[in-house]
């Protein structure tokens, strides 16, 4: 048998995480279990950071410091930027 604890949370938190329990078919220690196990610890966020440079420096071969990995440009962001303003674009567009 698993071990359980009691959480406390107001009223409101606990009847809208049921809601979705309900809707979802898990009951409501499932769920908090679930929106837990989605959520990383800084150690890991950690060792998924370093995992994931390492790969980087396997696939082009070259040894980059942390430090220049810092350095670098946020690429990603950048796409998400870019993402964002042509859909506030496009949705200014729709409204005039």
């Amino acid at each position: 048998m698993t071990d359980t604890t009691t959480i406390q949370v107001s009223r409101q938190a606990r009847d809208h995480l049921a809601q979705i329990a309900k809707e979802r078919g898990l009951t409501l220690g499932q769920l908090v279990d679930e929106l837990a196990a989605q959520q990383p610890t800084a150690e890991q966020i950690a060792e998924r950071l370093a995992a994931d440079r390492q790969v980087v420096r396997d696939v082009i071969g070259l040894d980059i410091s942390d430090e220049e990995f810092d350095q670098a440009p946020d690429v990603l962001g950048n796409i998400r930027r870019i993402a964002a303003e042509k859909a506030r674009a496009a949705r200014g567009a729709a409204a005039a």
